[in-house]
């Protein structure tokens, strides 16, 4: 399936949640669409169990995922679900792969604009990917872990629109990534923004990544959760007991969710 940005993906839903039935060239062929089309204001939310767990306990954040452009499923258990609905997804849409493929794909075509991480790790990031695959880098920025003052927010704004990019990387973690694309989206006039989480500080080896075969059979929670206990336990034990729970009433009919 090669994907157009004009059509409608197909999709079904978890929790009520849209997940879209697609791949990473699917991502790549609808977000090259938009920026042939220089469209504005849409964005991508790279979505696992924990966003489809948070979008249970807050309705704005789940409105923000049915706005998104796409919803792409980051997460084998995602993966599995849509397989369950009769798709055919072989693999996960894993953020930290979807930005070095889009890269490694489409190398200087487009202008890139990295925002997110700790200090210094989206100009690393930019470092890297420059010389990896030759891409375009036009600006970075690391916002504060807060809301942006007025003057923050119009001097960021002012520098985005300025460096024009094609795309903006959103590095936030979800659902802080979901909610500032959804509130920046049409003030930062570019065709597509993306949040991909952790992929930052993954892409520029600051945190190691779980080894490939755990990725790609489900498992890679559970080395996240052995790196960083103190972060990611409520996130994995009590939202991913939740969210099987929660499935099997959902696969059972025994309860609906919308």
């Amino acid at each position: 399936m090669i994907l157009e940005s004009s059509s409608a993906p197909p999709s079904f839903r978890v929790l009520g949640v849209r997940v879209d039935a697609v791949q990473i060239p699917d991502v790549i062929s609808f977000m090259e669409g938009l920026i042939r089309q220089r469209a504005l204001g849409n964005y991508i939310a790279v979505t696992g169990m924990h966003g489809v767990m948070e979008a249970q306990q807050n309705g704005a954040f789940k409105g923000i995922l049915h706005e998104a452009s796409l919803v792409v499923p980051d997460g084998m258990p995602l993966v599995w679900l849509g397989r369950w609905h009769r798709f055919n997804l072989r693999r996960r849409v894993y953020g930290p792969e979807l930005m070095e493929t889009f890269c490694r794909t489409t190398g200087s075509r487009h202008t890139h604009f990295f925002c997110g991480g700790a200090a210094g790790v989206a100009e690393r990031l930019a470092e890297v990917l420059q010389r990896q695959y030759g891409v375009r880098v036009v600006g970075t920025y690391c916002p504060p872990f807060r809301r942006l003052t007025p003057e923050e927010k119009q001097a960021f704004l002012a520098k985005v629109r300025a460096a024009s990019p094609d795309v903006l990387w959103v590095g936030l973690s979800t659902p802080k990534q979901e909610t500032w694309m959804a509130e920046y989206r049409q003030a930062v006039q570019v065709p597509v923004l993306v949040g991909v989480g952790a992929a930052f500080d993954f892409l520029t080896r600051r945190t190691r990544q779980a080894p490939a075969w755990m990725r790609e059979h489900g498992l890679e929670w559970s080395f996240r959760l052995v790196s960083e206990p103190r972060r990611l336990w409520r996130r994995y034990l009590i939202f991913g007991s939740r969210f099987i729970w929660n499935v099997a009433l959902e696969t059972c009919r025994i309860k609906k969710f919308s």
